[in-house]
C-alpha cells in the first residue's frame, strides 16, 4: 500500500511548506458534486482530504457539518457509497484522503472489515472521534484496524500524560484543536497554537496540523507560522450549503486564498 501520508509530509518538509487539509462531508450534496469538490480541492492544491462519513448523531459537530451529514445521507450516502466515492476519485487522483468518522458507522459495519475495504477503496487515514485508544485495547473487537492510519485527537484541555499517551500512539499526523467546542467557524482559532504544538511536539515526530474556527487567510497563515498543517472544514461545508447548485466553483473560489496563505504565497 503507498505511504500518501507521509509521502506528502515529506515533500511538504523539504519544500518549507505547511499542508492544507480540506475537510468535506461525503456526499453534500450529492455524490456527483461531491467528487467534483474533492478533485476540484486536489486541482487546488489541498494536500490531504478529509471526508466525513455521513451520521445521524455527529455529536461533536456544530450545526455547519450536522447539516452537510445530513444532506449527504438524504441524498442516499451510505458507508459503502463513501468507499466508492474513494475509488471514482482514486480514478484519477492521488490525494491523501483521511476519514472523520464516529464509531458506530464502523462499527455496524465491521470494524476490521471497514479498514480493509477502505483502504483498498484508497483511502489513508481514519479519524475516530469517539474511540480513545486506551479503550479500543481493551476490546478485542476494535483491536484489528490494519490499513489505515490512526490520526489522533488533542485538545487544549487534554491533560499533559494523555497528550503524551495520544500523541505516542498516532499515525500519519495529529489532529490539534485551535480551541474546545464543536466544529465551526463561528470562534477564531486560539493565541496559544504554538504552545500547544510545541507541547504535543515533545512526544513525537508526527506532524501536527490544527483546526477548528479557521476561516480567513489571516487565520490560516498564523496557524501555518506555529504548526505543520491548517485544517478549514466548516468554513468550506459553508460554501457547499450556500452553493448546492454549483459547490464545487464556490468551494474553488472561498478555498484559493487559504490555501496560498497556508503555503505563503
Amino acid at each position: 500500500m503507498p505511504d500518501r501520508l507521509s509521502a506528502t509530509f515529506e515533500s511538504l518538509r523539504t519544500q518549507g511548506k505547511k499542508a492544507f487539509v480540506a475537510y468535506i462531508a461525503a456526499g453534500d450534496p450529492d455524490f456527483e458534486k461531491s467528487l467534483e469538490i474533492m478533485k476540484t480541492l486536489a486541482d487546488l492544491g489541498a494536500d490531504i482530504l478529509e471526508l466525513g462519513l455521513p451520521f445521524s448523531d455527529p455529536l461533536a459537530d456544530g450545526i455547519v457539518n450536522q447539516m452537510a451529514a445530513d444532506r449527504a445521507l438524504q441524498s442516499g450516502m451510505t458507508t459503502p457509497r463513501v468507499l466508492e466515492l474513494i475509488r471514482r476519485f482514486r480514478e484519477s487522483h492521488e490525494t491523501p484522503i483521511v476519514l472523520f468518522t464516529y464509531l458506530n458507522p464502523v462499527f455496524t459495519y465491521g470494524f476490521e472489515n471497514f479498514h480493509r475495504d477502505a483502504a483498498a477503496a484508497g483511502a489513508d487515514g481514519i479519524l475516530l472521534l469517539d474511540l480513545p485508544p486506551d479503550e479500543a485495547a481493551l476490546n478485542s473487537d476494535l483491536a484489528i484496524g490494519a490499513g489505515l492510519k490512526h490520526i489522533r485527537l488533542i485538545a487544549p484541555t487534554t491533560p499533559p500524560e494523555r497528550v503524551k499517551l495520544l500523541a505516542r500512539s498516532s499515525e500519519g499526523f495529529i489532529y490539534a484543536l485551535s480551541r474546545t467546542g464543536v466544529t465551526g467557524a463561528h470562534g477564531a482559532p486560539s493565541a496559544n497554537i504554538a504552545t500547544l504544538v510545541a507541547s504535543i511536539k515533545q512526544h513525537t515526530d508526527v506532524p501536527v496540523c490544527v483546526g477548528f474556527g479557521i476561516s480567513t487567510p489571516e487565520q490560516a497563515a498564523m496557524v501555518a507560522a506555529a504548526a505543520d498543517g491548517v485544517i478549514v472544514g466548516s468554513a468550506i461545508v459553508k460554501q457547499v450549503e450556500l452553493h448546492q447548485d454549483s459547490p464545487a466553483a464556490a468551494v474553488r473560489d472561498f478555498t484559493a486564498p487559504l490555501i496560498a496563505a497556508t503555503k505563503g504565497a
